[in-house]
């Protein structure tokens, strides 16, 4: 559905966006380019391997990134929430599949006609830039995490990282929302399902946190958690 001016203004996280440094004539001309689209839940965006045509600003939900390794296991390698980009390619093709784990929204946008226009407004390519930046340090925060960190550390410190997106999003962080399945996590962090459930009851048990349900999680206090996830 082609997306229409009012929708861009009623935007909740347009501060957030990849369009945030444009204003003016120099974001109409933005939003000629991009095409409003949702996805229902547990859908593909885009398959790995299959050609970069496109690039996308989640709006809302959450999508996973995942690679197949080669004996047919997943490793997801990431999660995107409401104002993060997807979609960044260093060749033609893209290097992950995206998949939707809600309802999600996105602003897509022809990576051609995207390119074209980083000509007219150089600030528009340094904020991709920026993006393409923020996703490197990510995939390095996840190798520290798989690499040197015990169970409990890993999923403290999943937790902290949903938390704190939540208030990057200038919400509360009061109840950690999880919308990914217990099995998502555990492809995430490198565990087992069973690990990642034993875990989280141990943390209950710890009075840490206090489990309202499966997608709703509060933490006694995010510096606990952070204490754990450094190991302290």
């Amino acid at each position: 559905m082609a997306v229409g001016p009012q929708l861009c203004e009623a935007c909740s996280i347009k501060d957030l966006t990849f369009c945030s440094s444009l204003h003016g004539a120099e974001h109409d001309q933005l939003r000629k380019l991009l095409t409003h689209v949702r996805y229902d839940g547990h859908s593909t965006i885009f398959h790995e391997a299959e050609e970069a045509d496109y690039v996308f600003n989640v709006t809302s939900g959450t999508v996973k990134l995942y690679k197949l390794l080669g004996d047919g296991r997943r490793q997801i390698t990431g999660f995107l929430f409401a104002g993060d980009f997807l979609g960044l390619a260093l060749n033609t093709n893209y290097s992950y599949t995206a998949e939707a784990i809600e309802p999600v929204s996105v602003c897509r946008f022809s990576r051609q006609k995207l390119e074209k226009l980083f000509d007219e407004f150089p600030h528009l390519e340094k904020r991709m830039l920026g993006m393409a930046v923020d996703e490197l340090a990510a995939a390095q925060d996840q190798m520290l995490l798989l690499g040197r960190k015990t169970a409990k550390e890993k999923v403290a410190s999943f937790l902290l990282m949903l938390a704190r997106r939540q208030e990057h999003r200038g919400e509360s962080s009061d109840t950690i929302i999880v919308p990914m399945s217990r099995s998502d996590i555990a492809d995430y962090l490198g565990l087992t399902i069973e690990t990642v459930s034993r875990t989280l009851t141990q943390l209950r048990k710890d009075e840490t946190i206090t489990l309202k349900d499966n997608r709703h999680i509060e933490a006694v206090s995010l510096d606990i958690l952070e204490d754990l996830a450094e190991g302290l």
